[in-house]
Parts: C-alpha cells; structure tokens; sequence
C-alpha cells in the first residue's frame, strides 16, 4: 500500500502538469476547427467542426511556401551549426595547441552577444552579396552559434579517448574518425541538439522581417502576422496557421524522440 501511494503520489502531478502542458495546443486545434461564430465559446470540442479556416489560410497567403520556405531555412541552419559545433568540438578536445582554453571561453562569451549588435552588419553584408529575399541570407548569419559549439564539446570530452587512439594508429585520419567513430557514437546528443536548433530557426522572427520584403519569399512566422490586424485579430485562421506552422515541429520530435530521450538519460546520468 505504501509502494502504491508513493507512486500514485510521484504519477498524479505528472499526469496533472502533462495535461496543463497539452492543453493549449489541443485549444489552438479546437479553435482552429470552430466556426466564426464560435470563435469565443468555451466548448472543448466545436459543436459544428469545419475547415473553413484552414481553407481561408490557403487562399489569403501561399502557405504552403513559406512552410516550405521555413523548413529548408531551419533544416540548413540545423545542419550548419551541427557540423560547425561538431568539427570545433572535435579540435578543442582533441587537438593539442596554445590556447585552446581561450578559444573557448571566447567562443562562450560570444554567446552572450546579444542578436541586435551584429545585426546592422550582417544585413549590410547581406544586402552588398545580393541575399536579400533568399533562404541563403537567412542561413549564412547562423551558420555556426556558440551553442552547438559548447553543447557537443562537453559530449566530445566524456568520449573515449581510446577509440580515437586506435583508429589513428590503424591510418584513419581526422575526417575518418570523425565520421566512422565519432559520430555513430554521438547520436544522440547530434539529435537532441538538431532538434533544438531546428525549432530555435524555426521560430525565428527578427531575422527574416529585416530580410525579406515578399510574402511569398518569407517565413512562417511572418505569415502568421498576417492575421493580426489593427482592425482585430483573425482567430480561427491565426489558428490554423498556427496549427499547420506547428505540424512539422510535431513530426521531427516523433521521428527523433528515441534519441532526444536516451540523450536526456545519458545526461542524468552522468
């Protein structure tokens, strides 16, 4: 009795805090379901469910580009940063030279400049290579962050050294040993950090208004906008927007959550 108490005691606020945590996307799907004329109800299911506003949503903006338009953005720059962070997680662990600790901490306190100071610069920069209104503009000033950096060189650093040891002895090079012995092994932190950064992208904003002037060449959080008017906002297809912008969020953590998890364990446990 004891046994069961305790564990109801530890499930019964996580099922709680589960629910709370669950709730508002499952109100931004009813909402995004309900007619005009129930926009305000308090129903938890639409009496009278339509698409109404999923249609409107298709019909005002390309939809359908911009979330294309935000997925190549945020899968390059997910990609970028990871193979960034990964190559100078691997030097700083790995390679012997003068100072090493300094390029670290250097890299960890450009971490703490704030987006506004370079701004001004990387849209001159932009503007004079011709980047404006393309995805390459929003990608390039992102490419690497101090974030990947840091996040896998504290993963490089509980790697054995003795794997690495012996692939170099039997001829691998760097390259080799990066792609055949680390990174098979580094799985799950690789996911967990694309994971991050591909939502951090995906949800970028200041960015892509000061770089893109066309709707159709812009990204989703900028659609989203659209919908909010001095007049009043649009709900229902603010919604469904917002719905659709968070479908492919959804389905990269269902096909990654192996890996985020057994990152998170690993974590804890060390």
């Amino acid at each position: 009795m004891k046994a069961d108490a305790r564990r109801l005691s530890v499930h019964v606020p996580m099922i709680v805090l589960s629910l709370l945590a669950v709730f508002p996307v499952w109100w931004m799907v009813v909402t995004s379901l309900k007619p005009e004329n129930e926009i305000f109800s308090t129903r938890l299911w639409p009496a009278s469910p339509s698409l109404e506003n999923y249609a409107y949503v298709l019909d005002a903006i390309p939809m359908i580009r911009i979330l294309w338009n935000t997925f190549a953005m945020a899968a390059a720059t997910a990609t970028a940063q990871v193979l960034t962070g990964l190559c100078a997680a691997y030097a700083l662990t790995r390679w012997r030279f003068r100072g090493a600790s300094v390029a670290q901490g250097l890299i960890a306190l450009s971490w703490l400049v704030p987006f506004q100071l370079t701004m001004i610069p990387n849209y001159v920069l932009a503007t004079q290579l011709g980047l404006l209104n393309t995805i390459a503009g929003l990608v390039i000033p992102n490419a690497a962050a101090a974030f990947a950096v840091l996040v896998l060189t504290n993963a490089m650093r509980s790697f054995p050294k003795d794997l690495i040891d012996a692939a170099r002895m039997d001829g691998a090079g760097h390259f080799r040993v990066l792609c055949e012995v680390v990174v098979p092994n580094l799985r799950a932190p690789l996911a967990s950090l694309g994971v991050l950064v591909f939502i951090s992208a995906w949800n970028e904003y200041f960015w892509p208004l000061l770089l893109t002037r066309r709707i159709e060449d812009t990204v989703v959080q900028i659609g989203l906008q659209m919908f909010m008017t001095q007049e009043g906002n649009q709900w229902g297809a603010l919604m469904a927007a917002a719905t659709l912008a968070s479908l492919p969020i959804l389905l990269l953590y269902l096909v990654l959550h192996r890996q985020i998890i057994e990152s998170f364990m690993r974590s804890g446990i060390r």
